[in-house]
């Protein structure tokens, strides 16, 4: 299916690994444009080059070193994707941190990372980019969980996650009147090298299995791919009637009705 990205340009914030990386993989291999935006400037060039040579003929991948959760490093993002093509298309917010353990254990600062680092982020890169959005429609897709919606894993990223999720809410229904589309992607478990679910299967793997085992209704963790070409999709006109929902992306993982 040809998803009407070609020429486009997208942003996808934690562009050089896992799910963000594999967004971005899906919006070029699609024709888009990409700036892929991390701090890790390495890392972030090697993805670049790496997303280049996948790349549909004549999309380009643009990397720019900046921290998302500082307004400076946000308008850095949005002004370099702008002054590079012109126009911004599509946002995907990607970014994503959260620490602590149980109440009494998590501190202050753990709680105000965890929204620094996840949240703000997502309204910072949402702000910016809503001006050049409104020029022609587009769309927001905002990088949730599952455990967003219900719980599971850590306090603080239950509560961030489920706060990305009003947020897209929110955020559709004020941007409707612009032609700009936001919505929320909710993955659960995903393995690729590096990710946290790679790290507990190199540490525990009878653990991890007995994981898959009991909450993995397929058998297998899900991979990056799969909630990239979720994301491709739903940052197109294919997906020109779907707004201020949640996509889940999770292969019959959560309980949720």
């Amino acid at each position: 299916m040809d998803l009407g990205l070609s020429g486009k340009v997208a942003i996808v914030t934690g562009g050089s690994r896992g799910l963000g990386r594999a967004a971005a993989a899906a919006l070029a291999a699609e024709g888009a444009h990409v700036v892929i935006c991390a701090r890790g400037e390495d890392a972030l060039k090697n993805a670049a080059a790496d997303l280049s040579g996948r790349a549909a003929q004549g999309a380009r991948v643009v990397p720019i070193g900046a921290d998302v959760s500082t307004e400076a490093g946000a308008a850095t993002v949005v002004n370099g994707a702008v002054g590079e093509f012109g126009r911004i298309d599509v946002v995907v917010n990607n970014v994503a941190l959260a620490r602590g353990t149980d109440l009494e254990a998590t501190t202050d600062a753990d709680w105000q990372e965890a929204f620094d680092q996840t949240l703000f982020p997502a309204i910072r890169m949402s702000r910016l980019a809503v001006p050049h959005l409104r020029t022609r429609g587009g769309a927001i897709v905002i990088v949730s969980s599952i455990f967003g919606r219900e719980s599971g894993g850590r306090m603080t990223y239950n509560a961030v996650k489920a706060a990305e999720i009003s947020l897209t809410k929110s955020l559709a229904q004020q941007l409707a009147k612009d032609q700009i589309r936001v919505v929320s992607v909710a993955p659960g478990s995903i393995l690729f090298e590096g990710g946290s679910w790679w790290k507990r299967q190199q540490a525990d793997p009878e653990g991890i299995a007995a994981f898959i085992e009991q909450e993995l209704p397929f058998g297998r963790f899900g991979t990056p791919e799969e909630v990239g070409a979720a994301i491709a999709f739903l940052a197109s006109a294919k997906a020109s009637w779907i707004s201020g929902t949640t996509v889940v992306v999770d292969g019959c993982q959560s309980r949720m009705f």
